[in-house]
């Protein structure tokens, strides 16, 4: 992953360049289609067990789609960031993340 040298404060990259962002996007796409899936199947009032197990296939997809950008990341960011000697801040960064992931 290709860091762009623009920088917020506390020192973050603005931007990252992500490899294969086709595939990402090609997946949020599908995800947004499955979305629209819902609200119909909501709409004309389908059997709840049957929406809530679309919803769970979604979250598996958006779930899928958080793993490949944090393994982005880490081999990206993260890795430039060690090699710079700030290891540790892009560390507890990753950690606020997955924090949020874990609830």
């Amino acid at each position: 992953m290709k860091l762009i040298s623009q920088k917020k404060p506390h020192n973050r990259p603005k931007t990252a360049v992500q490899p294969n962002k086709d595939v990402l996007i090609k997946r949020l796409n599908r995800i947004e289609g499955q979305v629209r899936g819902v609200t119909k199947m909501i709409t004309e009032d389908r059997y709840c067990v049957d929406v809530l197990n679309q919803i769970s296939a979604l979250q598996s997809a958006l779930d899928a789609v958080a793993m490949r950008l944090l393994e982005n990341h880490t081999h990206g960011c993260m890795q430039g960031a060690i090699k710079s000697g700030k290891g540790n801040a892009a560390i507890n960064e990753v950690m606020v993340v997955l924090k949020k992931f874990a609830r």
